[in-house]
């Protein structure tokens, strides 16, 4: 399989692919993104409505952490969320007066805030070439034949040199929602998956 076979089928597929996460500023998309760890997009959408609209960078910071759990509480693991978005606010208050550096290294010094979390709000906000390798994308990368590895990291790398720099961003949009709505984890949709023969489909096949 070729990349520039699976790009035309991604573009068909999703001609408009972007993050499906609701934010109007930086700070949103990362605390959103945060928030998004083991759950929905749409989870999420409907906690930081209620989120950024009582708090912004600087009055986070300052909140009453009973409180923000509370608000966050549907998308799981809310107590530790909740620590690490009144940090993150803090730390990003007092350094950079709230807003979103481009400086990878600082970013992913932030508690709660990985790689795949930087490659998010990085691509999004500064146009940083990037494949954040979440579970879809882990997922549809191995049922492909696009890599062998479990290792996100590696997942990664091989996703990096796979697909031409300048369609990084893109595509990491078009796999995520491919895997979110046609490669799922469990019954995928393969009538109307335009790849075939996949890896998944060789194992269950009967």
């Amino acid at each position: 399989m070729k990349s520039k076979d699976v790009l035309e089928k991604l573009d068909y597929l999703y001609p408009d692919a972007r993050c499906e996460l609701e934010y109007n500023k930086d700070y949103e998309l990362l605390i959103a993104t945060i928030l998004s760890a083991q759950s929905t997009d749409k989870r999420v959408n409907s906690v930081t409505k209620v989120l950024f609209a009582k708090y912004d960078i600087f009055s986070l910071k300052d909140a009453d952490l009973q409180d923000i759990e509370k608000i966050i509480y549907p998308v799981g693991t809310y107590k530790r969320k909740a620590e690490y978005i009144k940090n993150v606010a803090t730390r990003l208050a007092e350094d950079y007066n709230g807003t979103i550096p481009n400086d990878r290294k600082y970013l992913e010094s932030l508690p709660g805030v990985g790689r795949k979390t930087c490659n998010v709000v990085l691509s999004n906000i500064y146009n940083v070439p990037a494949i954040a390798v979440d579970t879809h994308v882990s997922r549809v990368a191995k049922r492909l034949g696009l890599t062998k590895s479990d290792d996100v990291n590696i997942i990664e790398q091989d996703l990096m040199q796979f697909f031409p720099e300048n369609k990084w961003s893109r595509v990491h949009h078009q796999l995520v929602l491919f895997g979110r709505y046609i490669c799922k984890s469990k019954n995928p949709d393969c009538n109307n998956c335009p790849f075939y023969k996949c890896k998944y489909l060789k194992r269950n096949i009967k």
